[in-house]
């Protein structure tokens, strides 16, 4: 096995240029080489984003190639036999190819898997509607005993990767496969369920999660002006107190996301101040179709209205 330094050395990143699954991954095996009890499950990634995982730990790296229903499966098993499964492989593939695996080997028995899910949203654009991922979260989120994080920046990608391993119960992580605009100024302890205020306004709120699509919210801001913007990376369970605390302050609240407008973080806020805090809501995301056009990322964004330029234009038509 490599030297440990040699290892560590290799997880230092750039928040810049990696991706949020790359530093989930880098956390990974940061938490590997502390606890003896974490393995790698693999779906056919190993060679893309393996890493250092298979070369430093290749008895803890286990490839089901293009099988994920039997990865999910091997995983729980793993998960109830006192190991901690880190379950890698495409968002779309672990929450709707393996979702009755998912629901019954690891959600009934509660089992600590940690599910990091990668190309979530239109990220695989050139792929088409195989590989999007934008029912992921309606699904997960609908799954007993799942959590679901959406993380920022590759930053809070690592330090909820730590986290999740600490929840010690099923977790699903929506991570992107772009490297986006850093969020976050440095690493910070991760809490499950809470959400953070980006940007404080005053005239509406605007929730948000996931990479990519933050740093557009953001930007719009910007431009829109006295625009609260919260980060709500846990989306199950969600920071019901900050949504209603929001709600009250500024009478109006947008939700942003990568992801169908059915079953998302939009439905899950709406769900939230339909009990605590009745106020208008406009919901922003993916339409309730397939996304059959192929192109590039940051061209499947646009034509959406999910960059900053669209968010605000529909911010403006809405609001203003």
């Amino acid at each position: 096995m490599t030297a440990l330094a040699d290892i560590r050395e290799g997880l230092r990143f750039d928040p810049a240029t990696t991706t949020a699954f790359e530093a989930c991954r880098m956390a990974q095996l940061d938490l590997a080489l502390e606890d003896p009890r974490i393995v790698s499950v693999e779906a056919d990634l190993g060679d893309c984003w393996g890493l250092k995982f298979r070369e430093s730990l290749p008895d803890r790296f286990l490839d089901f190639g293009i099988a994920e229903a039997s990865a999910v499966g091997a995983a729980a098993g793993l998960a109830m036999a006192g190991k901690r499964p880190f379950l890698n492989t495409f968002g779309t593939f672990a929450l709707m190819r393996a979702a009755e695996q998912v629901r019954l080997d690891i959600c009934y028995h509660r089992a600590p898997v940690v599910i990091a899910g990668m190309f979530t949203g239109i990220a695989a654009g050139f792929s088409g509607p195989t590989h999007h991922a934008i029912e992921d979260v309606s699904v997960a989120r609908a799954l007993p005993n799942l959590t679901v994080i959406a993380p920022a920046d590759a930053l809070q990608a690592y330090d909820a990767t730590r986290a999740a391993l600490e929840h010690n119960a099923p977790v699903y992580l929506r991570l992107g496969v772009e490297p986006g605009p850093q969020v976050y100024a440095g690493h910070d302890r991760f809490e499950i369920g809470r959400g953070r205020v980006l940007r404080e306004g005053g005239s509406l709120t605007i929730v948000t999660c996931g990479v990519t699509i933050v740093p557009e919210v953001l930007a719009a801001a910007d431009r829109l002006g006295d625009v609260r913007v919260v980060d709500m990376p846990t989306i199950k369970p969600i920071d019901r107190e900050l949504l209603r605390q929001s709600a009250e302050r500024t009478g109006r609240v947008v939700t942003v996301e990568e992801h169908s407008t059915i079953g998302g973080l939009g439905s899950a806020v709406a769900e939230v101040l339909a009990e605590d805090a009745p106020v208008p809501l406009r919901m922003i995301g993916l339409p309730d179709a397939f996304v059959k056009e192929i192109g590039d990322y940051a061209e499947q964004l646009r034509r959406h209205g999910l960059d900053a330029a669209g968010i605000e234009r529909e911010v403006r038509a809405w609001a203003y």
